[in-house]
């Protein structure tokens, strides 16, 4: 269709008359334009935390509990990406006659579930470690402060355990004016009271708010030995069998250049060391060695031949390989 202008001459102005104006102004192909102009300044980054608790009032009565132990009770999750698998420790705090302030460390990952009796006032929480160290069950008015190595924690970091628990005064005095009034080292179970003994019918409150399944990390695999049961239920490895170690040193023996030597009495040739049985497995399928395979943790893999060499690292374990006939790992022939 044509479109059609005319113009008229009213004054010194021009009018100018359009005939499908009208038609572009309920054109229904037409939106809003939603346009946020860029910032004139950048947003300064947040200043890094402090080694203190803000506008904390510390009463005179206070009294200062540290708690905890290099680890508390063995959990199949993960909370963070050391590799090591979480613990729990479970915190009961009886103290209906005085306000408490709790400093809590470990070395492991841990998530520190805080429960109290009715009556208990707790001012505020210091979690401290090595690894990730997480709280559970306070208020969320309760005021927190995490200081790790692994976070670089503006207050550093501290173990706390039955023996050496040299930096826990000084650090005490310096967020809250005076030293630990008391230590509660913990065990395996994770299971701490601390404050006066607990008496039966006592009411025990805790938060919903963040309960200790809230921090477990679902994207980290299992490691140490919740990655291996992981890897047996899923058939991509299988506990190793005396038979299994003997097979190894027999095709080792074979391998190997028939050696001029004599026969031992009682033992005949010497022969390969067979493979250690204590936590060994076969590995059947493709296979991710688990994080956290350090020390006790540590294993035995024997790859089954046809099999690749697994992903990830063994930490400490040996590894006997039926392809190469070889072993690597500190603990080979051990």
């Amino acid at each position: 269709m044509m479109t059609t202008f005319s113009l008229r001459n009213l004054g010194s102005a021009l009018l100018l008359t359009c005939t499908t104006c009208s038609a572009w102004a309920q054109s229904d192909d037409l939106v809003g334009f939603e346009f946020q102009p860029p910032a004139t300044a950048q947003t300064p980054p947040p200043a890094p935390p402090r080694c203190e608790f803000a506008d904390l009032q510390v009463p005179d009565d206070v009294l200062i509990y540290a708690a905890g132990a290099y680890s508390g009770r063995d959990l199949a999750v993960q909370i963070d990406q050391s590799g090591h698998a979480a613990t729990q420790f479970d915190i009961a705090v009886n103290s209906p006659s005085r306000p408490v302030i709790l400093i809590l460390g470990a070395y492991e990952p841990s998530i520190w579930n805080i429960g109290w009796s009715e009556g208990t006032h707790i001012l505020a929480v210091l979690a401290t470690g090595y690894h990730r160290q997480v709280v559970s069950g306070v208020q969320q008015t309760v005021p927190q402060l995490i200081s790790s190595y692994d976070n670089r924690g503006p207050c550093g970091y501290q173990y706390i355990g039955r023996n050496d628990n040299t930096g826990l005064n000084p650090l005490a005095r310096k967020l809250f004016g005076k030293p630990v009034d008391l230590v509660y080292p913990g065990d395996e179970s994770g299971r701490i009271l601390v404050g006066e003994p607990l008496v039966a019918g006592t009411r025990m409150l805790t938060s919903a708010a963040t309960p200790p399944s809230s921090y477990s990390d679902p994207q980290a695999p299992l490691a140490g030995k919740a990655g291996l049961t992981a890897a047996v239920t899923k058939g991509l490895i299988r506990p190793a069998t005396e038979a299994d170690a003997i097979r190894w040193a027999e095709e080792k023996a074979a391998a190997q250049p028939k050696r001029d030597v004599p026969p031992i009495a009682g033992k005949g040739l010497p022969s390969p060391t067979p493979p250690r049985l204590r936590n060994a497995y076969m590995v059947l399928q493709p296979f991710t060695y688990p994080a956290g395979l350090y020390g006790a943790n540590s294993a035995t893999f024997l790859i089954e031949r046809g099999v690749p060499e697994p992903e990830g690292k063994p930490g400490h374990s040996a590894v006997y390989n039926f392809n190469t006939l070889t072993c690597s790992g500190a603990t080979c022939g051990h």
